[in-house]
């Protein structure tokens, strides 16, 4: 199961429509909406530095948090959409989803690294690049993954780990279709200036 989900404080909103909605804004509060589950629409808001905070932190959309509202049982939900200013650009409403256990949704996941020790590459002095620190994968509200591995074991340098060579949970799937790449092995960097200056010659060597 995943590690800790990050709380998200939030209050409930007293009466609906525009009006309540400008009187939140004006108390520096950012309206929003919970909805989904067996239970009915939640009015809420957010105190705008927080949610701004937040936001700038980015990929807001596909973190799952632990709702707490007073008076309510904490409820995890994911947001569904961020309202925005068409001249600010600063959000005046967000909708949360609850999520049932057996929900899907897409999260970004993180990506631990094995084998190191059994990797040749690695032996020989290469570095390794981790292309995707985190991979976002469809995922089981109820099961979510704490990490992904790859195993570095017999790879060398020049290798690449790609997402299919990736140990992913049963019923956990990326979201991009393409066998796309997490990590690489390249040669360490005096090795590849070496490298450079040999070719180099080379050339100059047949320019003669």
């Amino acid at each position: 199961m995943a590690g800790e989900i990050p709380d998200l404080v939030v209050l409930e909103r007293t009466g609906t429509g525009k009006g309540a909605a400008r009187q939140a804004r004006r108390a520096g509060m950012v309206p929003g909406i919970v909805f989904g589950g067996e239970h009915d629409p939640l009015p809420i808001q957010i105190p705008f530095n927080a949610l701004f905070k937040k936001l700038k932190a980015g990929r807001f959309k596909s973190t799952l948090f632990n709702l707490k509202v007073e008076g309510h049982e904490d409820v995890r939900v994911i947001c569904r959409d961020v309202q925005r200013d068409v001249v600010k650009d600063l959000p005046t409403h967000v909708d949360f989803m609850r999520l049932r256990r057996t929900t899907k949704i897409n999260l970004f996941i993180a990506v631990e690294v094995i084998g190191q020790d059994n990797c040749p590459g690695l032996r020989k002095g290469g570095v390794l690049t981790l292309v995707r620190p985190e991979v976002e994968l469809v995922v089981t509200a109820g099961e979510i993954p704490d990490h992904i591995t790859i195993d570095l074991t017999g790879h060398n340098i020049g290798d690449t780990i790609t997402i299919s060579q990736a140990q992913l949970p049963e019923g956990v799937k990326p979201t991009i279709d393409r066998d796309f790449v997490i990590a690489n092995i390249s040669a360490p960097s005096g090795l590849r200036s070496s490298g450079d200056a040999e070719e180099a010659t080379e050339e100059d060597g047949e320019e003669a």
